[in-house]
């Protein structure tokens, strides 16, 4: 059984500080451990500290956290060794990046470390976002955008402090660098912000139901499917960033091994640029849907999931990438898997 870990990340002076502060006062974080950067960036009181060694203590509340000043992996290694002496316990992992930091290298950590991959696996990245100072931040600089573009979950701060009309605009704005994600706001119950991430939650501009949201409930019943040899696509641009969510559907059974190959091909050349793809497939010859999820080069373990979302049984993907056209994408997945009446949707 491995540990989810939870990537919270976000620009500088976003709100992170003060989020994981109030997440770790929640009961349902006494199971947590916390890998931060520095214990005085989060104010922690050091006297409700309790040191079990060099890097790692223990927090009044029950969690245990682990100042990551050198390597992620070293830190983790160091955590997990505690945990099969007994000398610890934790249940999940949070790791709060710095303001500036880009989120794949974190996430390739947990899935290429030989050692960790046994015993971690993503949870899920949560981005904070400032409400009043996102607009400028994601103008001009890159992290900003990559750091939204890599999120599960948007955390909106500072809300209190922008009218609605802006905040609105906002939504917008991050819906269109990701629709992969869902945006909470930080004054949302801690379940809400820090729950199971749900990889079969996605937001799609292609979906039906006017939120954009497919989601894989135990009551989902069986739809009929008809295989057509074509796709449907749409996609959202922002034109200041160059930023694009892409969203294809794909209404015929793919053959796995093709649409991997194709995959590994397309962000092994491309993974720069293409921040996120996300979603479910309909691969011929299985029943149930398969969760795909990658970041730039990284694709993480697919995933079998128990049950179809309501709806027509069919792949649908989202990417969102920085200066290829989703043409691009769409002539090559045609090209490659023969699925070549491929048009945007009405």
């Amino acid at each position: 059984m491995t540990t989810p870990v939870v990537l919270l990340t976000g620009f500088l002076g976003s709100g992170k500080t003060t989020l994981l502060q109030r997440l770790l006062t929640d009961p349902s974080m006494s199971g947590a451990a916390v890998l931060i950067n520095e214990f005085g960036e989060v104010g922690l009181d050091h006297h409700l500290l309790d040191r079990i060694d060099d890097n790692v203590v223990l927090l009044k509340s029950g969690c245990i956290c682990c100042t990551v000043r050198g390597e992620v992996a070293e830190a983790l290694e160091n955590l997990n060794s505690l945990r099969a002496r007994s000398e610890i316990g934790f249940d999940r992992v949070v790791i709060e990046t710095t303001g500036l930091a880009d989120p794949y290298p974190v996430l390739q950590t947990l899935t290429a470390h030989p050692v960790l991959r046994s015993h971690f696996a993503n949870g899920g990245v949560l981005t904070t976002v400032d409400a009043v100072n996102a607009s400028r931040q994601v103008e001009h600089r890159a992290e900003a955008v990559r750091q939204i573009a890599a999120a599960d979950r948007i955390i909106l701060t500072k809300t209190d402090l922008v009218d609605p009309e802006e905040e609105a605009a906002l939504r917008a704005r991050l819906g269109r660098i990701n629709p992969a994600a869902r945006i909470a706001t930080s004054a949302e119950n801690v379940e809400s912000i820090l729950g199971d991430f749900d990889p079969t939650t996605f937001v799609s501009p292609t979906s039906g139901d006017g939120q954009g949201h497919f989601t894989c409930r135990p009551d989902c019943s069986d739809h009929s499917h008809h295989a057509h040899a074509h796709a449907h696509a749409q996609s959202h641009h922002d034109e200041a960033l160059g930023v694009t969510s892409f969203s294809l559907v794909i209404e015929q059974a793919i053959d796995w091994t093709m649409f991997g190959t194709w995959l590994t091909l397309l962000l092994h050349r491309h993974g720069d640029r293409i921040f996120r793809v996300k979603g479910i497939l309909a691969l011929e010859g299985e029943d149930r849907p398969i969760a795909v999820h990658g970041v730039q080069h990284l694709v993480h373990a697919p995933t079998h999931l128990k049950h179809w979302p309501d709806g027509p049984r069919q792949s649908r993907l989202v990417f969102i990438l920085e200066g290829i056209s989703p043409n691009q994408v769409r002539r090559s997945f045609a090209a490659f898997t023969g699925i070549s009446a491929v048009r945007a949707a009405a």
